[in-house]
């Protein structure tokens, strides 16, 4: 059944107040016009809850703008949705990845994450090529994705948007990952739901590392919004040291913008509940909003939380990825590297949720408190313990 402006509806009785499912709800081919912008193709989803968000097939399908009822959660950098013909992959020293960096969800891999760093190549047999230079966060997010389908599909009286697409990161002499993407969403729900799979589509051995770029602003973070998730170890925190309480911004709680604001990099490890699910949300009690993101521990292991609370740039990141933050070689050194054989595939799930008003914000927390209760402290001695993660084979 559907849910729409307060009623339980069958799909006869959906279609019997409109000509087309279109006048509530949908999925929308367009094409971005002006600017940097320009020639990006764009799929628009309405629920008809109120929930609206796009998602660029020329930028590896991932989300760009998100919006519950007229209040904005996914996060616009001064960059843009940058056409990827713009994008330069090599520039500053690896670091041009911010000038496209932007949206609520930027998928970072397939074949690298973290900082740019130079890593062997020998798995890839080819003599003129002993090493690769990998940039930040790697290349799938600016590669255009293979439109595969999009609409609506009626299951008996229940209807899903969706949309599905191939991205295909590919190189002579290198690797051969396809990311296929499969975005789904409720008519008259409140939650988008990411199914990926990763696969090896050559026949070289390849590296494969994988994390979501989850980036919130405001309305939702503000200050006194806070986030909320089931922490059970505060890792790692790249200013640890003396710089720690320089900026007097903690985990938990998110302060207003601030003025030459250096960005905080936090690694937390988080428990999951009883089917393996990790969810962590961020909360603004004041204009009763909220915004959840649960994913599978075994998928995504690790977690981090980044705070760019510069003015102009205003956003927090929520990060499940498949590796610890000391980064590829680190990754290579410790055994922990993910290696996929022709054929191979790994597979994730992300569900984005929004929180409407204050009965599903303190359900949320009532949830994760009793998964586990986070540090009640904002500043919690980071343990340096980066627990063993299974890598090798996907098999």
């Amino acid at each position: 059944m559907v849910e729409l402006y307060g009623q339980t509806l069958t799909r006869r009785q959906v279609a019997e107040r409109s000509g087309m499912l279109s006048q509530f709800a949908g999925v929308r081919l367009m094409t971005l016009g002006d600017g940097v912008e320009r020639g990006i193709r764009m799929l628009e989803f309405r629920t008809g809850s109120g929930l609206r968000f796009t998602a660029l097939v020329d930028r590896a399908l991932d989300i760009a703008d998100c919006d519950y009822r007229g209040q904005a959660i996914g996060w616009h950098s001064p960059a843009g949705f940058r056409h990827p013909g713009l994008h330069d992959d090599e520039g500053e020293a690896g670091l041009a990845w911010a000038r496209s960096f932007s949206g609520l969800l930027v998928t970072c891999g397939l074949d690298h994450i973290l900082g740019p760093e130079e890593v062997s190549a020998e798995s890839y047999h080819y003599p003129g090529k002993k090493t690769v230079r990998h940039t930040l966060h790697g290349r799938v997010s600016t590669i255009p994705a293979r439109l595969t389908g999009y609409g609506e599909a009626w299951e008996g009286d229940r209807c899903v948007l969706f949309a599905e697409g191939v991205v295909q990161q590919s190189a002579v002499f290198g690797e051969d990952l396809h990311l296929l993407r499969r975005i789904e969403a409720d008519v008259g729900g409140s939650e988008i739901r990411v199914r990926d799979r990763v696969v090896n589509h050559g026949f070289l051995r390849t590296p494969h590392m994988y994390f979501y770029h989850v980036n919130v602003s405001h309305p939702l973070v503000d200050e006194g919004s806070r986030y909320v998730a089931p922490v059970r170890d505060v890792v790692w925190a790249a200013h640890a040291g003396e710089a720690y309480r320089a900026q007097d911004v903690g985990y938990r709680r998110l302060p207003g913008p601030r003025l030459n604001f250096r960005e905080q990099v936090w690694q937390h490890d988080l428990a999951a509940d009883a089917s393996g699910e990790v969810p962590v949300a961020v909360v603004n009690e004041r204009i009763g909003l909220g915004f959840e993101l649960v994913t599978r521990k075994r998928q995504l292991p690790c977690m981090y939380q980044w705070q760019n609370f510069q003015a102009g740039q205003y956003a927090m990141g929520i990060e499940p990825s498949t590796h610890h933050v000391l980064g590829d070689n680190a990754a290579r050194q410790r055994g922990e590297m993910i290696w996929l054989e022709h054929g191979e595939e790994r597979a994730y799930e992300a569900t984005f949720r929004v929180l409407d008003g204050a009965d599903a914000i303190a359900a949320a927390e009532t949830r994760i408190a009793a998964i586990a209760r986070q540090p009640d402290e904002d500043f919690p001695a980071p343990s340096g313990r980066f627990p063993a993660l299974s890598g090798g084979s996907a098999s």
